[in-house]
């Protein structure tokens, strides 16, 4: 297969790597420029992926010409979630007509974890909307407990493949797997997504719990408490309950809320520590997903009556300053009821 990754952040070199272990002829493309210089000169990101040097034979490129000219099987969609519109959107029309009709490719990819603000989509109706209408059976979306700093390393890896073509599941499950990386198939493509991308709130939180120096009492009942408060904003949405507690949901939530690799993790770490949100993210080289997630889940939970105390009082602490200490007053004083 020849494979283009969108996006050479840590997760696309991760990948990458991966599926040119597995033999497939790989591309990458990326927007940063100094990012890409460094990785034409040297196959490697050591801001990113520090120690890992990826094969003289992938190809980098900042042209979506050339991602045209590669005429990919797969394309993976490794962009920042809130890049992702404006990224599809930037290519020229005539490199969308080449990439997107090619009646070579089998499947489009999505592997960043967030939900669009302003829209307030999953990523999947971002592609849906965006995408040609023949493009639809081939959007998909790769899931799960996987930080790429333990990928690009080789460290046994569950993941999940969601879409809505159970072949082209089968199919993708046989092109990611190894004997270090294993994909399961799904074909909830909404609640894969949504259970990928509301766990980087509780991340955010179990962060700040850490930071106020909290204890394993209080980890404890924020991940039992957040993943029903995933499932029900998942189920609200039209999602199977039983996603949730797979490895997009229960999996991805415990890795990413306990991981020190987790970005969402350390900005809430910080926050607790009595940092300031703006100063945090300004001194991070990679994106916090849960940031932009938690202001379109809060404003999609206000607007469907989803109840969600616990994202709610994590976007008041990001977004009007409530100070941790109070909001966890307010979560255990809220009335008392049956769990």
């Amino acid at each position: 297969m020849r494979v283009s990754v969108i996006g050479g952040g840590g997760w696309g070199l991760a990948l990458a790597r991966l599926l040119h272990r597995n033999g497939h002829s790989l591309q990458v493309w990326e927007h940063n420029a100094t990012y890409l210089a460094n990785l034409i000169s040297n196959h490697a990101n050591p801001a990113l992926l520090p120690g890992i040097t990826l094969p003289e034979d992938i190809i980098f490129t900042g042209d979506f010409a050339g991602v045209e000219q590669f005429s990919p099987h797969i394309i993976i969609l490794a962009t920042p979630s809130q890049y992702l519109r404006p990224t599809l959107r930037s290519m020229p029309l005539e490199a969308q007509k080449g990439i997107w009709m090619s009646p070579k490719l089998l499947a489009v990819v999505n592997v960043a974890k967030g939900i669009e603000e302003g829209s307030l989509q999953t990523l999947d109706a971002v592609l849906a909307e965006l995408l040609p209408e023949a493009m639809q059976h081939k959007i998909c979306a790769l899931s799960g407990p996987s930080h790429a700093e333990e990928v690009a390393r080789e460290v046994p890896t569950a993941v999940v493949v969601a879409g809505k073509d159970e072949d082209l599941l089968v199919t993708l499950q046989g092109v990611f797997s190894n004997d270090y990386f294993r994909v399961y198939r799904s074909n909830d493509l909404l609640g894969v997504e949504i259970g990928g991308a509301v766990k980087n709130i509780i991340a955010i939180a179990a962060g700040i719990i850490d930071g106020l120096g909290f204890g394993d009492n209080t980890i404890g009942a924020l991940l039992t408490r957040g993943i029903v408060e995933i499932q029900r904003f998942g189920v609200a949405l039209g999602a199977k309950a039983e996603t949730f507690w797979g490895l997009s949901g229960l999996g991805d939530l415990v890795t990413t809320a306990t991981s020190p690799h987790s970005r969402n993790r350390y900005v809430g770490k910080r926050i607790g520590e009595g940092k300031k949100l703006r100063q945090i993210v300004q001194e991070m080289e990679m994106v916090a997903e849960g940031v932009a997630t938690t202001n379109s889940v809060y404003q999609l939970a206000l607007q469907r009556g989803i109840e969600m105390p616990i994202v709610r009082e994590v976007w008041e602490i990001l977004y009007q300053e409530k100070d941790p200490r109070q909001a966890i007053v307010s979560l255990m004083t809220r009335e008392l009821k049956a769990e």
